[in-house]
Protein backbone atom coordinates (compact mmCIF):
# COMPACT_ATOMS: atom_id res chain seq x y z
CA UNK A 1 0.00 0.00 0.00
CA UNK A 2 1.30 3.40 -0.84
CA UNK A 3 2.36 6.21 2.41
CA UNK A 4 -0.76 8.62 2.76
CA UNK A 5 0.24 11.60 1.49
CA UNK A 6 -1.46 13.55 4.81
CA UNK A 7 -3.96 12.48 7.08
CA UNK A 8 -7.41 10.46 5.32
CA UNK A 9 -9.90 12.86 6.03
CA UNK A 10 -12.84 11.86 3.33
CA UNK A 11 -15.55 10.56 5.09
CA UNK A 12 -16.97 8.48 2.33
CA UNK A 13 -18.02 5.24 4.40
CA UNK A 14 -21.14 7.70 5.98
CA UNK A 15 -21.35 10.23 8.58
CA UNK A 16 -20.30 7.88 11.65
CA UNK A 17 -17.47 5.88 10.00
CA UNK A 18 -14.40 6.23 9.99
CA UNK A 19 -12.89 7.12 6.15
CA UNK A 20 -12.51 4.27 4.56
CA UNK A 21 -8.33 4.75 3.97
CA UNK A 22 -7.82 4.50 7.30
CA UNK A 23 -9.94 1.84 7.46
CA UNK A 24 -7.74 -0.14 5.37
CA UNK A 25 -4.40 0.97 6.71
CA UNK A 26 -5.37 -0.11 10.15
CA UNK A 27 -6.14 -3.80 8.42
CA UNK A 28 -2.43 -4.04 6.28
CA UNK A 29 -0.75 -2.07 8.71
CA UNK A 30 -1.62 -0.46 11.76
CA UNK A 31 1.10 1.58 12.47
CA UNK A 32 1.96 3.41 8.80
CA UNK A 33 4.82 5.57 7.62
CA UNK A 34 2.56 8.84 6.50
CA UNK A 35 3.57 11.99 4.48
CA UNK A 36 3.40 15.11 5.76
CA UNK A 37 1.86 18.35 3.27
CA UNK A 38 5.76 19.82 4.02
CA UNK A 39 7.40 16.34 2.99
CA UNK A 40 8.48 15.25 6.62
CA UNK A 41 7.70 11.61 6.86
CA UNK A 42 6.29 10.61 10.36
CA UNK A 43 3.94 8.00 11.28
CA UNK A 44 -0.30 7.23 11.42
CA UNK A 45 -1.54 5.13 14.27
CA UNK A 46 -4.71 3.56 13.56
CA UNK A 47 -4.56 -0.06 15.87
CA UNK A 48 -5.81 -0.25 19.23
CA UNK A 49 -3.11 -2.14 20.79
CA UNK A 50 -0.53 0.45 19.57
CA UNK A 51 -2.55 3.48 20.27
CA UNK A 52 -3.32 2.37 23.66
CA UNK A 53 0.56 1.89 24.11
CA UNK A 54 1.74 5.00 22.25
CA UNK A 55 -0.82 6.92 24.77
CA UNK A 56 0.73 5.40 27.50
CA UNK A 57 4.40 5.95 26.77
CA UNK A 58 5.62 9.31 28.17
CA UNK A 59 8.73 9.09 25.77
CA UNK A 60 6.24 10.24 22.94
CA UNK A 61 6.34 13.79 23.78
CA UNK A 62 2.72 16.11 24.09
CA UNK A 63 4.98 19.12 23.72
CA UNK A 64 4.15 21.43 21.00
CA UNK A 65 7.68 23.10 20.70
CA UNK A 66 9.68 19.84 19.58
CA UNK A 67 8.09 18.41 16.80
CA UNK A 68 8.26 19.72 13.02
CA UNK A 69 4.40 20.50 13.15
CA UNK A 70 2.90 23.45 15.24
CA UNK A 71 -0.01 22.22 17.02
CA UNK A 72 -1.56 25.35 18.51
CA UNK A 73 -3.95 23.21 20.72
CA UNK A 74 -4.40 19.55 21.19
CA UNK A 75 -7.47 19.72 18.80
CA UNK A 76 -8.22 17.01 16.17
CA UNK A 77 -6.90 17.84 12.63
CA UNK A 78 -4.00 18.64 10.80
CA UNK A 79 -2.72 21.55 11.18
CA UNK A 80 -0.61 23.57 8.98
CA UNK A 81 3.21 22.35 9.34
CA UNK A 82 5.43 25.61 10.50
CA UNK A 83 8.46 25.87 12.92
CA UNK A 84 8.05 24.68 16.15
CA UNK A 85 6.71 26.87 18.64
CA UNK A 86 6.30 27.67 22.79
CA UNK A 87 4.00 25.65 24.27
CA UNK A 88 0.91 28.27 25.20
CA UNK A 89 1.36 28.86 29.47
CA UNK A 90 -1.32 26.89 31.37
CA UNK A 91 -2.46 24.30 28.44
CA UNK A 92 -1.02 21.75 29.92
CA UNK A 93 -2.06 18.82 27.75
CA UNK A 94 0.41 20.18 25.18
CA UNK A 95 2.96 19.71 28.46
CA UNK A 96 5.35 16.83 29.22
CA UNK A 97 5.59 16.29 33.44
CA UNK A 98 6.91 18.01 35.68
CA UNK A 99 5.10 20.87 34.02
CA UNK A 100 2.20 18.85 32.99
CA UNK A 101 1.94 17.55 36.51
CA UNK A 102 1.85 20.47 38.37
CA UNK A 103 -0.60 22.17 36.58
CA UNK A 104 -3.32 19.12 36.46
CA UNK A 105 -2.78 18.33 40.30
CA UNK A 106 -3.91 21.59 40.77
CA UNK A 107 -7.48 20.29 39.49
CA UNK A 108 -8.19 17.30 40.18
CA UNK A 109 -9.59 18.15 42.92
CA UNK A 110 -12.39 20.13 40.87
CA UNK A 111 -12.94 16.75 38.56
CA UNK A 112 -13.05 14.21 41.21
CA UNK A 113 -15.82 11.36 40.59
CA UNK A 114 -17.44 12.83 43.96
CA UNK A 115 -17.53 15.92 43.39
CA UNK A 116 -19.14 14.94 40.11
CA UNK A 117 -21.70 12.50 42.35
CA UNK A 118 -22.82 15.69 44.11
CA UNK A 119 -23.12 17.81 40.66
CA UNK A 120 -25.63 15.38 39.44
CA UNK A 121 -28.69 16.19 40.70
CA UNK A 122 -28.16 20.14 39.01
CA UNK A 123 -26.98 18.95 35.49
CA UNK A 124 -30.37 17.09 35.28
CA UNK A 125 -32.02 19.99 36.42
CA UNK A 126 -30.11 21.73 33.72
CA UNK A 127 -31.14 19.81 31.35
CA UNK A 128 -34.83 19.68 32.37
CA UNK A 129 -35.27 23.45 31.77
CA UNK A 130 -33.69 23.12 28.56
CA UNK A 131 -35.78 20.77 27.55
CA UNK A 132 -38.85 22.87 28.79
CA UNK A 133 -37.45 25.37 26.73
CA UNK A 134 -37.62 23.91 23.90
CA UNK A 135 -40.70 22.24 24.31
CA UNK A 136 -41.97 25.51 24.01
CA UNK A 137 -40.36 25.90 20.42
CA UNK A 138 -42.82 25.34 17.24
CA UNK A 139 -41.28 22.40 15.51
CA UNK A 140 -39.09 21.93 14.06
CA UNK A 141 -36.06 22.77 15.75
CA UNK A 142 -32.07 23.00 15.86
CA UNK A 143 -31.09 20.40 18.27
CA UNK A 144 -27.38 21.88 18.20
CA UNK A 145 -28.98 25.60 19.41
CA UNK A 146 -31.98 24.01 21.23
CA UNK A 147 -30.29 21.79 23.76
CA UNK A 148 -27.00 20.29 22.55
CA UNK A 149 -24.45 23.37 22.95
CA UNK A 150 -26.75 24.94 25.97
CA UNK A 151 -26.66 22.23 28.73
CA UNK A 152 -22.58 21.67 28.22
CA UNK A 153 -22.76 25.64 28.45
CA UNK A 154 -24.49 26.31 31.03
CA UNK A 155 -22.61 23.63 33.00
CA UNK A 156 -19.35 24.41 32.68
CA UNK A 157 -20.33 28.14 33.17
CA UNK A 158 -21.61 27.61 36.49
CA UNK A 159 -18.51 26.00 37.53
CA UNK A 160 -15.57 28.12 36.46
CA UNK A 161 -16.99 30.98 37.23
CA UNK A 162 -17.64 32.48 33.33
CA UNK A 163 -20.72 34.56 32.85
CA UNK A 164 -23.34 32.74 30.60
CA UNK A 165 -24.37 35.86 29.38
CA UNK A 166 -21.22 36.02 27.08
CA UNK A 167 -21.91 32.54 25.78
CA UNK A 168 -22.46 33.88 22.25
CA UNK A 169 -18.76 35.25 21.94
CA UNK A 170 -17.17 32.33 23.45
CA UNK A 171 -19.24 29.98 21.42
CA UNK A 172 -18.59 31.75 18.47
CA UNK A 173 -14.70 32.67 18.72
CA UNK A 174 -14.35 28.90 19.80
CA UNK A 175 -15.97 27.58 16.62
CA UNK A 176 -13.79 29.87 14.67
CA UNK A 177 -10.68 27.98 16.43
CA UNK A 178 -11.70 24.65 15.79
CA UNK A 179 -12.01 25.12 12.01
CA UNK A 180 -9.96 23.21 10.41
CA UNK A 181 -9.06 25.06 6.38
CA UNK A 182 -8.53 28.58 7.67
CA UNK A 183 -6.33 31.59 7.27
CA UNK A 184 -3.67 31.46 10.50
CA UNK A 185 -4.81 34.77 11.02
CA UNK A 186 -8.12 34.00 11.26
CA UNK A 187 -7.56 31.02 13.98
CA UNK A 188 -5.23 33.50 15.81
CA UNK A 189 -7.94 36.25 15.98
CA UNK A 190 -10.31 33.69 17.98
CA UNK A 191 -7.56 33.24 19.57
CA UNK A 192 -6.39 36.38 20.66
CA UNK A 193 -10.82 37.12 21.51
CA UNK A 194 -10.83 34.32 23.78
CA UNK A 195 -7.78 35.21 25.72
CA UNK A 196 -7.97 38.38 26.09
CA UNK A 197 -11.54 37.97 27.78
CA UNK A 198 -10.40 35.45 30.00
CA UNK A 199 -7.17 37.13 30.61
CA UNK A 200 -10.07 40.04 32.18
CA UNK A 201 -11.99 37.59 34.10
CA UNK A 202 -9.23 35.62 36.04
CA UNK A 203 -7.96 39.44 37.22
CA UNK A 204 -11.47 39.95 38.49
CA UNK A 205 -11.46 36.63 40.19
CA UNK A 206 -8.16 37.20 41.73
CA UNK A 207 -9.21 40.43 42.78
CA UNK A 208 -12.88 39.79 44.20
CA UNK A 209 -12.79 35.56 43.99
CA UNK A 210 -15.88 33.64 43.95
CA UNK A 211 -17.21 30.07 44.43
CA UNK A 212 -16.13 28.98 41.48
CA UNK A 213 -13.13 26.59 39.63
CA UNK A 214 -11.49 29.62 37.98
CA UNK A 215 -11.62 32.03 41.43
CA UNK A 216 -9.70 29.06 43.31
CA UNK A 217 -7.26 28.69 40.66
CA UNK A 218 -7.30 32.65 40.76
CA UNK A 219 -6.28 32.67 44.90
CA UNK A 220 -2.83 30.41 43.71
CA UNK A 221 -0.16 33.15 44.38
CA UNK A 222 2.15 30.30 42.37
CA UNK A 223 0.17 30.71 39.26
CA UNK A 224 0.54 33.84 37.23
CA UNK A 225 -1.95 34.80 34.93
CA UNK A 226 -0.95 33.50 31.87
CA UNK A 227 -1.23 30.46 33.29
CA UNK A 228 -4.54 31.02 34.50
CA UNK A 229 -5.39 31.76 31.15
CA UNK A 230 -4.22 28.98 29.72
CA UNK A 231 -5.80 26.71 31.99
CA UNK A 232 -9.24 28.40 31.69
CA UNK A 233 -8.79 28.59 27.59
CA UNK A 234 -8.54 24.99 28.05
CA UNK A 235 -11.54 24.10 30.51
CA UNK A 236 -13.82 25.95 28.81
CA UNK A 237 -13.00 25.16 24.99
CA UNK A 238 -13.31 21.65 26.22
CA UNK A 239 -15.68 21.95 28.71
CA UNK A 240 -18.49 22.80 26.32
CA UNK A 241 -17.62 22.24 22.68
CA UNK A 242 -16.55 18.23 23.25
CA UNK A 243 -20.10 17.15 25.01
CA UNK A 244 -22.09 19.87 22.82
CA UNK A 245 -21.09 17.65 19.50
CA UNK A 246 -21.59 14.31 21.58
CA UNK A 247 -25.10 15.14 22.26
CA UNK A 248 -26.24 16.28 18.68
CA UNK A 249 -24.13 13.31 16.99
CA UNK A 250 -25.06 11.14 19.41
CA UNK A 251 -28.62 11.55 19.17
CA UNK A 252 -28.21 11.60 14.97
CA UNK A 253 -26.90 8.59 15.67
CA UNK A 254 -30.00 6.81 17.15
CA UNK A 255 -31.94 8.50 15.60
CA UNK A 256 -30.52 6.38 12.71
CA UNK A 257 -30.83 3.48 14.99
CA UNK A 258 -34.25 3.18 15.72
CA UNK A 259 -34.08 -0.33 17.59
CA UNK A 260 -31.25 0.65 19.92
CA UNK A 261 -33.30 3.87 20.48
CA UNK A 262 -36.67 2.02 21.47
CA UNK A 263 -34.68 0.07 23.81
CA UNK A 264 -32.64 2.23 25.30
CA UNK A 265 -36.29 4.28 25.84
CA UNK A 266 -37.71 1.82 27.07
CA UNK A 267 -35.18 0.69 29.73
CA UNK A 268 -33.27 3.84 31.24
CA UNK A 269 -30.56 1.57 32.99
CA UNK A 270 -28.94 0.92 29.57
CA UNK A 271 -28.11 4.36 29.24
CA UNK A 272 -24.49 4.24 31.38
CA UNK A 273 -23.77 1.13 28.45
CA UNK A 274 -25.04 3.02 25.60
CA UNK A 275 -22.94 6.22 26.94
CA UNK A 276 -19.74 4.61 26.66
CA UNK A 277 -20.52 2.90 23.28
CA UNK A 278 -21.63 6.05 21.67
CA UNK A 279 -18.37 7.72 23.23
CA UNK A 280 -16.68 4.84 20.99
CA UNK A 281 -18.86 4.56 18.13
CA UNK A 282 -18.78 8.24 16.82
CA UNK A 283 -15.14 9.05 18.57
CA UNK A 284 -15.45 13.10 17.98
CA UNK A 285 -11.99 14.25 18.98
CA UNK A 286 -10.20 11.72 16.90
CA UNK A 287 -6.58 12.69 16.26
CA UNK A 288 -3.99 12.93 18.92
CA UNK A 289 -0.15 14.37 17.79
CA UNK A 290 3.05 12.97 19.83
CA UNK A 291 6.94 13.56 19.06
CA UNK A 292 9.12 10.62 19.56
CA UNK A 293 12.05 11.90 22.17
CA UNK A 294 14.11 8.73 21.39
CA UNK A 295 13.93 5.92 18.65
CA UNK A 296 10.85 3.54 20.23
CA UNK A 297 9.38 0.44 19.36
CA UNK A 298 5.81 0.54 18.46
CA UNK A 299 3.97 -2.44 16.90
CA UNK A 300 6.35 -3.66 14.96
CA UNK A 301 7.82 -0.45 13.65
CA UNK A 302 10.67 1.81 14.97
CA UNK A 303 9.90 5.22 15.26
CA UNK A 304 12.83 7.22 14.88
CA UNK A 305 13.74 10.06 17.17
CA UNK A 306 12.53 13.20 16.26
CA UNK A 307 9.22 11.66 14.47
CA UNK A 308 5.76 13.31 14.52
CA UNK A 309 3.34 10.40 15.38
CA UNK A 310 -0.62 11.23 14.28
CA UNK A 311 -3.26 8.61 16.49
CA UNK A 312 -6.29 7.74 14.91
CA UNK A 313 -8.81 6.86 17.88
CA UNK A 314 -11.62 6.60 15.77
CA UNK A 315 -9.63 4.22 14.01
CA UNK A 316 -8.38 2.14 17.23
CA UNK A 317 -11.90 2.44 18.54
CA UNK A 318 -13.45 0.60 15.33
CA UNK A 319 -10.42 -1.98 15.37
CA UNK A 320 -12.17 -5.60 15.10
CA UNK A 321 -9.19 -7.26 17.11
CA UNK A 322 -10.64 -4.96 20.28
CA UNK A 323 -14.18 -4.84 19.76
CA UNK A 324 -16.16 -7.42 18.31
CA UNK A 325 -18.41 -5.92 14.93
CA UNK A 326 -16.87 -2.73 15.77
CA UNK A 327 -18.84 -0.78 13.16
CA UNK A 328 -22.25 -1.86 14.60
CA UNK A 329 -23.49 0.35 17.53
CA UNK A 330 -24.26 -1.45 20.02
CA UNK A 331 -25.74 -0.49 23.51
CA UNK A 332 -25.52 -3.41 25.06
CA UNK A 333 -21.82 -3.61 24.74
CA UNK A 334 -19.09 -3.48 27.26
CA UNK A 335 -17.54 -0.19 25.42
CA UNK A 336 -15.22 0.63 28.64
CA UNK A 337 -11.47 0.40 27.80
CA UNK A 338 -12.53 2.66 24.55
CA UNK A 339 -9.77 5.52 23.91
CA UNK A 340 -12.30 9.03 23.31
CA UNK A 341 -11.28 9.96 26.46
CA UNK A 342 -7.53 9.82 25.51
CA UNK A 343 -5.40 6.91 28.09
CA UNK A 344 -2.43 7.99 29.92
CA UNK A 345 -1.58 11.03 31.96
CA UNK A 346 -3.51 12.95 29.34
CA UNK A 347 -6.46 11.11 29.83
CA UNK A 348 -9.11 13.66 30.08
CA UNK A 349 -9.86 15.33 33.34
CA UNK A 350 -13.67 16.12 32.79
CA UNK A 351 -14.58 12.68 31.88
CA UNK A 352 -16.64 12.28 34.48
CA UNK A 353 -18.93 15.08 34.14
CA UNK A 354 -18.70 14.84 30.12
CA UNK A 355 -20.85 11.04 30.85
CA UNK A 356 -23.19 12.68 33.43
CA UNK A 357 -23.99 15.57 30.82
CA UNK A 358 -24.40 12.45 28.37
CA UNK A 359 -26.88 10.23 30.74
CA UNK A 360 -28.71 13.11 31.52
CA UNK A 361 -28.70 14.80 28.12
CA UNK A 362 -30.10 11.15 25.86
CA UNK A 363 -32.04 10.27 28.97
CA UNK A 364 -34.53 13.58 29.17
CA UNK A 365 -34.50 13.50 25.25
CA UNK A 366 -35.68 10.21 24.78
CA UNK A 367 -38.48 10.53 27.95
CA UNK A 368 -39.48 13.97 27.18
CA UNK A 369 -39.77 13.79 23.32
CA UNK A 370 -40.92 9.59 22.52
CA UNK A 371 -41.77 10.82 18.83
CA UNK A 372 -38.15 12.93 18.04
CA UNK A 373 -37.10 12.25 14.26
CA UNK A 374 -35.09 14.28 11.81
CA UNK A 375 -36.73 17.06 9.88
CA UNK A 376 -34.68 16.60 6.52
CA UNK A 377 -32.92 13.61 4.74
CA UNK A 378 -30.35 12.24 6.79
CA UNK A 379 -27.80 12.69 4.18
CA UNK A 380 -28.79 16.18 4.40
CA UNK A 381 -27.96 17.17 7.63
CA UNK A 382 -24.17 19.26 7.86
CA UNK A 383 -21.55 17.47 9.17
CA UNK A 384 -18.26 19.02 10.70
CA UNK A 385 -16.11 17.63 8.20
CA UNK A 386 -14.42 21.41 8.65
CA UNK A 387 -14.00 21.67 12.33
CA UNK A 388 -11.32 19.97 14.60
CA UNK A 389 -14.16 18.18 16.64
CA UNK A 390 -16.44 16.18 14.47
CA UNK A 391 -20.12 16.15 15.01
CA UNK A 392 -23.22 18.23 13.14
CA UNK A 393 -23.30 21.97 12.53
CA UNK A 394 -27.15 21.35 12.60
CA UNK A 395 -29.80 18.82 13.20
CA UNK A 396 -33.27 19.72 12.69
CA UNK A 397 -35.43 17.40 14.35
CA UNK A 398 -38.89 17.29 14.74
CA UNK A 399 -41.94 15.47 17.34
CA UNK A 400 -45.35 15.25 17.28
Amino acid sequence: MSIPQGLPMDRDAGPFAPPSEITRLRETRPVSPMHFPDGHEGWLVTGYEAARQLLADTRFSSRQDLGVIHVPFETPGMPTPTEPSPTMPGLFVAMDPPDHTRLRRKLTGAFTVKRMKMLEEHIVEIVERQLDEMAKLPAPVDLVTAFALPVPSLVICEMLGVPYEDRDSFQANSAQFLARDQELSEKMGALTALTTYLGELVLSKRANPGEDILSDLASQEDLSIEELVGVAFLLLLAGHETTANMLALGTFALLENPEQQAELRADPELLPNAVEELLRYLSIGDIFYRYAAEDIELGGETIAKGSTVVVSLLAANRDPQRFENPDTLDIHRKARGHLSFGHGIHQCLGQQLARIEMRAGFEGLLRRFPTLKLAIPAGDVKLKTDMNIYGVHELPVTWG
